[in-house]
């Protein structure tokens, strides 16, 4: 067995994850490590074998465990990892902090990172996902974000060295991000809180935010539109195709397609990981034979299955 580092944060093994994903499905992680400081991260990961595989888990909110859980060390961030200060219209933000206290923190200092507000999650998920709504992007708010590297040298990378696409970042395999900052336009705090208000209302009434998902489950397909042409003005919806297909409200074990909003996979109450990652399969194949578009997955999905 392997020998691991004696950081001062906590490190637990054999800890169950499920409680500790938005759709509350998964396996334990073999360690789960909580750093206490940047210091303490550095040096564990510094310290750890080289051949124990490194995962950094955010809040959960878009990831699904497998029911067998995840091998080598889980790193999840928590309090000495969720700053939030403003300096002049940029924000730094620990990448433990939830988008939506950004996005109010800012607003409150009449800096405009509005998009943030419905984002589910935080920072560092964000950041490694490039989420973004309402027109707005992490990329096009972006300045400069700190990482831990698997080697434990702390690093602040560019806006070139994590490459922003749709949906995705290019980060160093067991490279842990711990800050970013942002940079927002000006605005009146008053204006800023109620273009809020005006999303979150909007958001409530058009998804499923009262039951168990983990936002978004397929990216929206890129180079396909509503009127055929291959542009962004008419981009087509996951959610469509979806529908298109006649799967709005789809079963699978525990798990549902959203009659509410159909690209939204919900854990109903009983379902496990595998009831979950299956439906989306289910739904990816359909969605292919009825319209030949191959969705992608938005939703993260790590680790084993179960034993049969």
């Amino acid at each position: 067995m392997t020998t691991m580092p004696d950081p001062r944060g906590r490190l637990t093994p054999d800890r169950p994850l499920n409680d500790l994903t938005w759709l509350r499905v998964g396996g334990p992680a073999e360690w789960l490590f909580q750093p206490a400081d940047r210091a303490d991260l550095a040096e564990f990961l510094r310290a750890l074998d080289r051949d124990v595989p490194v995962f950094p888990m955010g809040v959960g909110s878009n990831l699904i465990v497998r029911d067998g859980g995840l091998p080598g060390v889980v790193i999840r961030l928590g309090r000495g990892f969720n700053h939030i200060e403003v300096e002049g219209n940029r924000v730094r933000a620990g990448a433990a902090a939830l988008d939506a206290h950004v996005a109010r923190r800012a607003a409150e200092a009449g800096v405009d990172l509005t998009f943030l507000r419905t984002i589910p999650g935080a920072i560092g998920g964000a950041l490694r996902m490039n989420a973004g709504c309402y027109g707005s992007y992490v990329a096009d708010h972006f300045v400069e974000a700190t990482a831990i590297t698997r080697a434990g040298e702390t690093v602040v990378l560019g806006a070139r060295d994590l490459n922003f696409r749709y949906r995705q970042t290019d980060l160093e395999p067991g490279s842990v991000l711990v800050e970013a900052v942002f940079e927002g336009g000006s605005g009146d705090p008053a204006a800023l809180e109620a273009r809020m208000a005006a999303q979150l209302a909007k958001r409530d009434e058009t998804q499923p935010t009262k039951d168990r998902t983990a936002g978004s489950t397929f990216r929206n397909p890129v180079g396909h539109s509503s009127t055929g042409a291959d542009d962004d003005t008419h981009e087509l919806k996951a959610w469509s195709v979806i529908d298109a297909a006649g799967l709005r409200g789809a079963t699978l074990g525990g798990a549902q397609m959203s009659p509410k909003h159909p690209n939204f996979l919900v854990n109903t109450g009983a379902a496990t990981a595998k009831d979950l990652e299956s439906l989306g399969e289910l739904v990816r194949k359909r969605v292919f034979e009825h319209s030949g578009i191959e969705l992608q997955w938005e939703i993260m999905r790590v680790g084993k299955p179960a034993p049969e």
